[in-house]
């Protein structure tokens, strides 16, 4: 399943997913927290990558983040936009951002990468690290698992990773991992994990 493919199937769902995951308090609060001490205090533009309803965005933004969405499904940018009129929205794919080179202060990819094969992983991180500044933060949101591999997603074909495997795919990009969370199955919601890298000088 390639992104395109994703993207149908999210549009296809996608009042649904707001309903369920598109406000703030839907988003764990050690989440929330995780997200917000490492990207808060970026002086400069935060990408929200794969933002989805834009809520997280708009999370940021309440923290004084210079925070723009960014989101392949126009459904998800027409609800961000009308939910969050004094936000930053916009289509457009992470494959391929229209973003100048180190020029970004942070990124935020909150479980957006889950839908990548693994052997898709590495450009998609290599294009984060083209648009992020020096010592710029990622921050990364994703379904844990003692090993790499698929399941089905409710939406779309969908990958976990352990965390040191998914550390080691973010070095090869440039990034260091500076801290991670996780978080076991509560028998409703599968075990999560977090990872925040710091892009590499240079």
């Amino acid at each position: 399943m390639n992104l395109k493919q994703v993207e149908r199937a999210y549009a296809s769902v996608a009042d649904l997913y707001i309903e369920l995951f598109g406000t703030r308090q839907q988003v764990h609060v050690d989440d929330l927290a995780f997200i917000g001490r490492h990207l808060s205090s970026r002086p400069g533009t935060v990408l929200d990558l794969g933002c989805g309803p834009g809520h997280i965005t708009d999370y940021l933004r309440s923290l004084g983040v210079d925070a723009q969405g960014i989101d392949m499904v126009p459904e998800f940018i027409a609800h961000a936009k009308a939910a969050h009129p004094n936000g930053k929205y916009q289509l457009g794919s992470m494959e391929k951002l229209d973003i100048a080179d180190h020029s970004v202060a942070g990124i935020l990819a909150w479980y957006s990468l889950i839908h990548l094969p693994p052997q898709d992983l590495g450009g998609v991180l290599g294009e984060f690290r083209r648009v992020m500044a020096p010592a710029g933060t990622l921050v990364v949101g994703f379904f844990d698992a003692d090993e790499v591999g698929p399941f089905d997603h409710k939406v779309a074909t969908a990958y976990r990773w352990p965390v040191d495997e998914f550390s080691e795919r973010l070095a090869r990009a440039g990034f260091t991992a500076v801290e991670h969370l996780r978080r076991p199955s509560d028998g409703t919601h599968r075990p999560h994990a977090a990872i925040a890298a710091i892009a590499a000088d240079g």
